[in-house]
């Protein structure tokens, strides 16, 4: 969320970012009540004042007061709750130079990277590669489970633990701490990083018995490790690399991708999360893309790098990058991966802040990146490696985690 504080001296900054973003906000109607609030906190100090100077002998007067008090209280909760909301609903302030656009269309394209991948024969789409090869099952993932699930198998599955240590080992060089989080958050925490207000809540799987939300990335435990700490200064940046499976509804993308595993209900996720100095967020967004270009470099396929633009940014970011990967078969590239940062957005709602040299309290920065979104970067290796025969190649760089160098039908 964001400083209310700041609200109130820039409405018109607030208002330019919810345009910038495509949100509707309340701002004035927020502005209203923020002061219709302070006034009554105003006018219960008052009476708590004036109740304080009464002596012993004024009891009619002290009960007439403290009657005012209760009859202002339930007021001032109300308010509270209406602010709250309102205030969640604030998207984070895009930086000054964040190209402003209204939605994907505009995003712009930084460079592209890598050699794209030729042919001497037809290549095939990676279902068709998965189902000769015998290593993935939609078929009967969804007897089990439904639509948008799927079993990996056989050699993807080494593929796979493959690609997580290439992740771990190239971050954990760069003061990367590994982690596997908890999937399961509570209300608060899972709110916490503030994707809920722009209707990502519809995509969150919660267990209502237990309260409690499956996690739609490792971002949201993973950030909300540290809610309501004070960290030392001495100790950021905290870079984390976690390993987890993550659920997603998927709602409102129905027709998109309903075959295969590219948007599916359960993925596997190599995530990066940094807690920053405020005056470093910058430089360490930097370096959460160049590890993800450096992974992508590694497997030497084909991206190109992304600028999002405002009105594709979200709800936390105020600047964000995306990388997307040749697909094939479908003559294009596809996002695999993005980084993000948040700047305070979610330590305020998390309540996660330093102290600094001259002893003032900060809110840390938050950033998140895609070290591998697994699924997805499976599909990209099926496709870009594949060989005439049918038989895939394992890129060189995971040869040594798989022990085989190319993946064949039994």
């Amino acid at each position: 969320m964001l400083d209310i504080k700041f609200i109130r001296e820039n409405p018109e900054k607030i208002k330019e970012a919810c345009q910038k973003k495509n949100t509707i906000c309340d701002v004035d109607g927020f502005l209203h009540l923020d002061k219709k609030k302070r006034e009554l906190i105003v006018k219960t100090e008052n009476l708590k004042s004036e109740q304080n100077k009464l002596g012993k002998n004024e009891i009619e007067q002290a009960k007439k007061i403290k009657n005012e008090i209760k009859q202002v209280e339930p007021e001032l909760q109300e308010l509270e709750k209406k602010l709250s909301k309102l205030l969640s609903q604030f998207p984070n302030i895009p930086f000054d130079d964040v190209h402003v656009g209204k939605d994907e269309s505009e995003n712009i394209v930084l460079r592209k990277v890598g050699k794209m991948q030729k042919f001497n024969f037809q290549p095939k789409d990676y279902m068709t590669l998965g189902d000769n090869l015998d290593v993935i099952d939609t078929e009967r993932a969804g007897k089990v489970a439904g639509s948008r699930f799927g079993y990996i198998k056989n050699d993807l599955v080494i593929l796979e633990f493959a690609l997580v240590n290439l992740a771990m080992e190239v971050a954990r060089k760069r003061g990367f701490v590994p982690l596997v989080p908890p999937v399961m958050l509570k209300e608060e925490m899972a709110k916490g990083t503030g994707y809920f207000e722009a209707g990502d809540e519809k995509e969150a799987y919660f267990l209502p018995e237990d309260k409690l939300y499956l996690a739609g990335t490792s971002e949201q435990p993973v950030v909300a490790m540290h809610s309501g700490e004070v960290l030392e200064e001495k100790d950021l940046p905290l870079r984390y690399i976690s390993f987890s499976t993550c659920f997603r509804r998927e709602a409102g993308s129905y027709g998109k991708d309903t075959k295969g595993i590219l948007r599916v209900h359960q993925f596997d996720k190599v995530e990066l999360v940094i807690f920053s100095k405020q005056e470093d967020s910058q430089k360490e967004h930097e370096l959460l893309l160049s590890i993800e270009e450096e992974l992508m470099k590694k497997l030497e396929i084909q991206y190109q790098v992304i600028n999002i633009c405002t009105g594709d940014l979200g709800r936390p970011a105020a600047r964000k990058y995306d990388i997307e990967s040749w697909l094939p078969s479908e003559n294009k590239y596809r996002e695999t991966h993005s980084a993000s940062n948040c700047t305070d957005f979610q330590a305020r709602r998390l309540n996660i802040r330093y102290k600094d040299k001259s002893g003032k309290m900060n809110f840390v920065h938050t950033l998140n990146g895609t070290a591998f979104a697994i699924g997805r970067i499976l599909i990209i290796i099926l496709e870009n490696y594949q060989q005439k025969d049918g038989s895939v190649k394992v890129p060189k760089v995971l040869q040594k985690y798989t022990g085989f160098k190319i993946i064949k039908s039994k």
